[in-house]
């Protein structure tokens, strides 16, 4: 194919599910066809959250933290008065995990199972290092961060959610969210649940169709055909590149951010790769946190060749590590289990054809 642990934080540096500011509604009412999975509230930076009896959740304090180093991979974990982590920065990566409400992530259409987290993902404006935390900007952001309750990165990747998702604009026309497909149907093969059903090779550009220009100035024109499509790493560079702001390159070598196809990203993203590919399933996933990437070898009489990516999501409600990406037998982005199961443990498919993760 084309380049188609745990939850919340605990007091080892690792994810839990504790309800720090509260309970977010946060699984919509599906219809018959399968709805948008997750209805976004709409808020500011630091607005309150209704809870379901209608209450308002307190803001976390923000006084009081304790920062801490552990190590596989380097980090700084951030602990409040009781000893839960908070919020945990890797070295040389951008992604920033922060406890906040607790939201329920699901898409009827295709799965049974919802994820429930307190994890939000955050993207820094340059790589953590050790030490940061005495920074003028840190010390400024983090209490900010504490309360934001604006889309995180699974709130924007969900707003291109193969199961519904509303669409929109921003002033200059262009539709940036909205439900994504995975590329053109493709009339040489049959079934639906075949992984050429859907052509691949769609990227975020295709989806928003619009030319973009990358910055070592070469210029790519989207394909019309391919208007509101993205397949699997297209999709995390819609979600990582375009909207959260990591520099991307139109090439599958090393360079500044992220590269085309799924085995590029695992090789020469950005960030740590934080389980490297030794040709066979990974066992231990307790470096997982949520946001990380993962890859996958799927492709028949290949078992060496990455050729596809998602974004782990957590733990399932059966306690199963969940990931999310896009995929042609659900047509777009899914969590869904069409053609495979999306999960990282166990012996189905794609579980099977997990290689490797990196933290961006």
């Amino acid at each position: 194919m084309y380049p188609d642990s745990r939850s919340g934080h605990g007091k080892d540096g690792g994810l839990t599910r504790r309800q720090v500011l509260g309970s977010l509604v946060g699984l919509a009412v599906a219809g018959a066809g399968g709805a948008y999975a997750w209805q976004r509230l709409e808020h500011r930076p630091g607005a309150n959250i209704p809870t379901v009896d209608g209450s308002v959740p307190q803001a976390r304090p923000v006084g009081g933290h304790r920062f801490e180093r552990l190590g596989n991979p380097a980090r700084t974990v951030v602990r409040d008065a009781d000893g839960s982590v908070v919020a945990t920065f890797t070295d040389g990566a951008r992604t920033a995990v922060l406890t906040g409400p607790s939201r329920t992530f699901g898409e009827p259409r295709t799965t049974t199972a919802t994820v429930t987290t307190d994890a939000w993902v955050r993207v820094l404006p340059s790589q953590w290092r050790q030490g940061r935390e005495e920074s003028s900007w840190f010390k400024r952001w983090f209490p900010e961060a504490l309360r934001d309750t604006s889309p995180d990165v699974f709130a924007v990747a969900f707003q291109y959610s193969s199961a519904g998702a509303p669409d929109k604009h921003n002033p200059a026309g262009v539709r940036y969210a909205g439900t994504a497909h995975f590329g053109p149907r493709n009339p040489g093969v049959g079934s639906s649940l075949d992984f050429g059903y859907h052509d691949e090779r769609s990227d975020f550009y295709d989806y928003l169709g619009i030319p973009w220009t990358f910055p070592d100035g070469s210029r790519v024109e989207p394909e019309k055909a391919r208007y509101g499509d993205v397949d699997c790493s297209g999709f995390q560079r819609l979600v990582w590149g375009y909207r959260m702001g990591i520099p991307m390159h139109n090439t599958n070598t090393a360079g500044v951010g992220l590269p085309r196809r799924a085995y590029a990203i695992a090789a020469y993203g950005p960030g740590n790769l934080l389980i490297p590919d030794k040709g066979r399933q990974p066992i231990d996933l307790g470096v997982l946190q949520p946001g990380d990437l993962v890859f996958f070898a799927i492709i028949k009489n290949e078992p060496n060749v990455i050729d596809h990516c998602g974004m782990y999501l957590g733990l399932d409600n059966a306690g199963r590590p969940r990931f999310y990406s896009s995929r042609s037998a659900a047509n777009g982005p899914t969590m869904g289990d069409l053609a495979g199961h999306a999960l990282l443990d166990g012996t189905d498919f794609y579980a099977r054809g997990f290689r490797a993760a990196r933290r961006l």
